[in-house]
């Protein structure tokens, strides 16, 4: 009897298992869906010709240039009217011609020796985020304050030192995504989606927040009791 009782609680908890699992991996799934839906509206990111945003697909670094123009409207800086910078590899052609000069010229996007920018290199997550940090302003932590913020994450040991203080800032306002585990993965290739889920966060910072509301026949004001 208690043989059967067991084999039939196994039975149940495998069962179970995967209602586990899935009710694990909707909340994620809901929360793509939402950032792509916000950045979509905001018309920071776009869906391609097909209406699809694709967001497991990697993310270049001429992609990148173009929606960190959109999203902090680099446009609008001063040093866009510097003369533009010599690229070899992005002639005036490109389609993301300007905004590559944009970043260029705002000192958000660097370029490599000879000239190049390398428009279709995939760009990974610690480059990703560095860049947006820099186009969202990195926060001068001390160095104690950068380890202790990426300490909370398994795998910060390999956060290249170079980005770890742009990573700090993007993580403490709450910009950064991790896996299952909790892990950045640095070197990971940063993909639409993920890209999507860190400009969702920035324009929910963006937002105006709610006035505080009066209360009918009184004053808001603490010290009219005084």
């Amino acid at each position: 009897m208690r043989q059967l009782l067991g084999t039939l609680s196994a039975v149940a908890l495998l069962l179970f298992i995967p209602n586990i699992i899935h009710a694990q991996e909707k909340p994620s799934t809901e929360k793509t869906s939402n950032s792509i839906a916000r950045v979509v509206a905001a018309k920071v990111m776009t869906n391609y010709p097909d209406g699809q945003f694709y967001p497991e697909r990697l993310l270049s670094r001429a992609e990148l240039a173009s929606i960190l123009v959109k999203g902090f409207q680099l446009d609008k800086r001063q040093a866009v009217t510097k003369e533009n910078v010599k690229v070899t590899d992005v002639p005036p052609s490109n389609p993301a011609f300007n905004d590559i000069q944009i970043v260029l010229k705002t000192d958000i996007m660097k370029g490599y020796r000879g000239n190049l920018f390398f428009p279709n290199q995939r760009i990974t997550r610690a480059e990703a985020l560095a860049i947006f940090a820099q186009a969202y302003g990195v926060f001068q932590f001390p160095d104690e304050t950068v380890n202790e913020i990426l300490s909370q994450y398994p795998d910060a040991a390999s956060i290249p030192a170079w980005a770890k203080k742009a990573i700090a800032t993007a993580a403490s306002e709450g910009f950064v995504n991790t896996d299952t585990q909790g892990n950045l993965s640095p070197s990971q290739p940063m993909t639409r989606g993920d890209m999507a889920y860190v400009l969702s966060k920035y324009l929910q910072r963006q937002q105006p927040q709610p006035e505080t509301p009066e209360i009918p026949g009184g004053n808001n004001n603490p010290e009219s009791s005084r």
